[in-house]
Protein backbone atom coordinates (compact mmCIF):
# COMPACT_ATOMS: atom_id res chain seq x y z
CA UNK A 1 0.00 0.00 0.00
CA UNK A 2 1.61 3.07 -0.90
CA UNK A 3 1.57 6.42 1.49
CA UNK A 4 -1.05 8.34 0.25
CA UNK A 5 -3.42 5.70 0.41
CA UNK A 6 -2.59 4.71 4.19
CA UNK A 7 -2.92 8.86 4.97
CA UNK A 8 -5.99 8.79 3.61
CA UNK A 9 -7.02 5.51 5.05
CA UNK A 10 -6.22 6.69 8.33
CA UNK A 11 -8.18 10.10 7.57
CA UNK A 12 -11.25 8.13 6.93
CA UNK A 13 -10.88 6.40 10.46
CA UNK A 14 -10.10 9.40 12.77
CA UNK A 15 -13.16 10.64 11.19
CA UNK A 16 -15.17 7.98 11.90
CA UNK A 17 -14.01 7.79 15.60
CA UNK A 18 -14.92 11.47 15.32
CA UNK A 19 -18.94 11.21 14.35
CA UNK A 20 -19.00 8.06 16.51
CA UNK A 21 -17.79 9.82 19.52
CA UNK A 22 -20.29 12.70 18.52
CA UNK A 23 -22.72 10.40 18.50
CA UNK A 24 -22.18 8.90 21.65
CA UNK A 25 -22.44 12.24 23.38
CA UNK A 26 -25.65 13.37 21.97
CA UNK A 27 -28.93 13.32 23.72
CA UNK A 28 -31.55 10.97 22.97
CA UNK A 29 -34.62 13.60 22.42
CA UNK A 30 -37.20 13.58 24.64
CA UNK A 31 -40.45 11.36 23.48
CA UNK A 32 -43.02 13.77 22.59
CA UNK A 33 -46.35 13.38 24.45
CA UNK A 34 -49.48 12.86 22.02
CA UNK A 35 -52.15 14.86 22.21
CA UNK A 36 -55.08 12.92 24.02
CA UNK A 37 -58.74 12.76 22.66
CA UNK A 38 -61.34 14.41 24.14
CA UNK A 39 -63.46 11.19 25.48
CA UNK A 40 -67.25 12.05 26.55
CA UNK A 41 -68.11 8.31 27.98
CA UNK A 42 -69.84 6.97 30.93
CA UNK A 43 -67.38 5.54 32.90
CA UNK A 44 -69.72 2.95 33.58
CA UNK A 45 -70.04 1.49 29.82
CA UNK A 46 -66.42 1.30 29.44
CA UNK A 47 -66.49 -0.30 32.59
CA UNK A 48 -69.71 -3.09 31.19
CA UNK A 49 -67.51 -3.28 28.02
CA UNK A 50 -64.39 -4.21 29.39
CA UNK A 51 -66.10 -7.04 31.74
CA UNK A 52 -68.25 -8.21 29.04
CA UNK A 53 -64.88 -9.38 27.53
CA UNK A 54 -63.25 -11.37 30.66
CA UNK A 55 -62.57 -14.49 29.42
CA UNK A 56 -61.23 -13.63 25.86
CA UNK A 57 -58.29 -15.27 24.95
CA UNK A 58 -54.74 -13.49 25.02
CA UNK A 59 -53.50 -13.17 21.86
CA UNK A 60 -50.11 -10.60 21.02
CA UNK A 61 -51.50 -8.34 18.45
CA UNK A 62 -54.61 -8.63 19.11
CA UNK A 63 -57.61 -6.16 18.60
CA UNK A 64 -61.03 -7.84 18.63
CA UNK A 65 -63.17 -10.60 20.42
CA UNK A 66 -62.53 -12.85 17.94
CA UNK A 67 -59.04 -12.69 17.42
CA UNK A 68 -58.57 -12.26 20.96
CA UNK A 69 -56.56 -9.19 22.78
CA UNK A 70 -53.28 -8.14 24.16
CA UNK A 71 -53.05 -5.66 27.04
CA UNK A 72 -53.11 -2.27 24.46
CA UNK A 73 -55.64 -4.25 22.08
CA UNK A 74 -58.23 -4.41 24.72
CA UNK A 75 -58.18 -0.69 25.43
CA UNK A 76 -58.35 0.35 22.38
CA UNK A 77 -61.13 -2.09 21.21
CA UNK A 78 -63.12 -0.79 24.29
CA UNK A 79 -62.43 2.38 23.79
CA UNK A 80 -63.48 2.58 20.26
CA UNK A 81 -66.37 0.34 20.58
CA UNK A 82 -68.20 2.45 23.50
CA UNK A 83 -66.63 6.23 22.54
CA UNK A 84 -65.63 6.29 18.76
CA UNK A 85 -61.85 6.99 20.65
CA UNK A 86 -59.11 6.02 18.28
CA UNK A 87 -55.86 5.50 20.76
CA UNK A 88 -52.84 4.25 19.83
CA UNK A 89 -51.83 1.05 19.47
CA UNK A 90 -49.07 0.05 22.11
CA UNK A 91 -49.56 0.47 25.98
CA UNK A 92 -46.17 2.73 26.03
CA UNK A 93 -47.90 5.16 23.33
CA UNK A 94 -50.89 5.42 25.28
CA UNK A 95 -48.96 6.33 28.37
CA UNK A 96 -47.58 9.39 26.13
CA UNK A 97 -50.54 10.81 25.90
CA UNK A 98 -51.31 14.26 27.08
CA UNK A 99 -53.63 12.99 29.65
CA UNK A 100 -53.96 13.97 33.38
CA UNK A 101 -52.29 11.83 35.89
CA UNK A 102 -54.20 10.42 38.31
CA UNK A 103 -52.58 9.41 41.67
CA UNK A 104 -53.32 5.72 43.23
CA UNK A 105 -55.56 7.19 46.07
CA UNK A 106 -57.70 9.16 44.03
CA UNK A 107 -58.33 6.62 40.68
CA UNK A 108 -61.93 6.44 39.22
CA UNK A 109 -63.54 3.51 37.38
CA UNK A 110 -62.15 4.01 33.53
CA UNK A 111 -58.75 5.44 34.63
CA UNK A 112 -56.58 3.84 32.20
CA UNK A 113 -53.18 2.20 34.74
CA UNK A 114 -50.03 1.46 33.32
CA UNK A 115 -46.69 -1.06 34.44
CA UNK A 116 -43.54 -1.21 33.66
CA UNK A 117 -40.54 -3.70 34.01
CA UNK A 118 -37.61 -2.08 33.40
CA UNK A 119 -38.13 0.66 30.84
CA UNK A 120 -40.86 1.78 29.17
CA UNK A 121 -44.46 1.38 29.84
CA UNK A 122 -44.72 -2.56 29.00
CA UNK A 123 -48.31 -3.09 30.49
CA UNK A 124 -51.92 -1.50 30.57
CA UNK A 125 -55.28 -2.11 32.47
CA UNK A 126 -58.68 -0.10 33.24
CA UNK A 127 -59.62 0.48 36.68
CA UNK A 128 -63.01 -0.66 37.13
CA UNK A 129 -62.90 0.06 41.38
CA UNK A 130 -62.29 -1.28 44.81
CA UNK A 131 -58.55 -1.68 44.35
CA UNK A 132 -59.11 -4.21 40.85
CA UNK A 133 -58.53 -3.52 37.19
CA UNK A 134 -59.18 -5.77 34.03
CA UNK A 135 -56.45 -6.31 31.49
CA UNK A 136 -55.15 -8.81 29.24
CA UNK A 137 -52.41 -10.20 31.33
CA UNK A 138 -49.95 -12.76 28.84
CA UNK A 139 -49.79 -15.65 26.78
CA UNK A 140 -51.78 -18.57 27.50
CA UNK A 141 -54.12 -16.32 29.34
CA UNK A 142 -57.62 -14.74 29.19
CA UNK A 143 -58.73 -11.21 29.59
CA UNK A 144 -59.58 -10.83 33.74
CA UNK A 145 -59.61 -8.95 36.68
CA UNK A 146 -56.59 -8.96 39.54
CA UNK A 147 -56.45 -6.54 42.28
CA UNK A 148 -53.51 -3.50 42.20
CA UNK A 149 -52.12 -4.57 45.55
CA UNK A 150 -51.26 -8.18 43.77
CA UNK A 151 -47.19 -8.87 43.96
CA UNK A 152 -46.27 -8.25 40.95
CA UNK A 153 -48.94 -5.60 40.36
CA UNK A 154 -48.16 -3.72 42.97
CA UNK A 155 -44.37 -3.94 42.38
CA UNK A 156 -44.52 -3.07 38.58
CA UNK A 157 -47.36 0.16 39.03
CA UNK A 158 -46.39 2.88 36.94
CA UNK A 159 -48.93 5.36 37.10
CA UNK A 160 -52.29 6.05 35.89
CA UNK A 161 -54.32 8.22 33.80
CA UNK A 162 -57.56 9.66 33.19
CA UNK A 163 -58.85 9.94 29.49
CA UNK A 164 -62.70 10.30 30.39
CA UNK A 165 -64.07 13.70 30.87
Amino acid sequence: MNTAAARHGLRFLVLLAALLLAACGARTPARPSLAAPRIAADPNEILFRAISLVGTPYRYGGNTPESGFDCSGLIGYVFYDVAGARLPRSAAEIDRLDAPPVSRQKLAPGDLVFFRDGGDVSHIGIYVGEGRFVHAPSRGGTVRLDALDGDYWRQHYYGAKRLLH
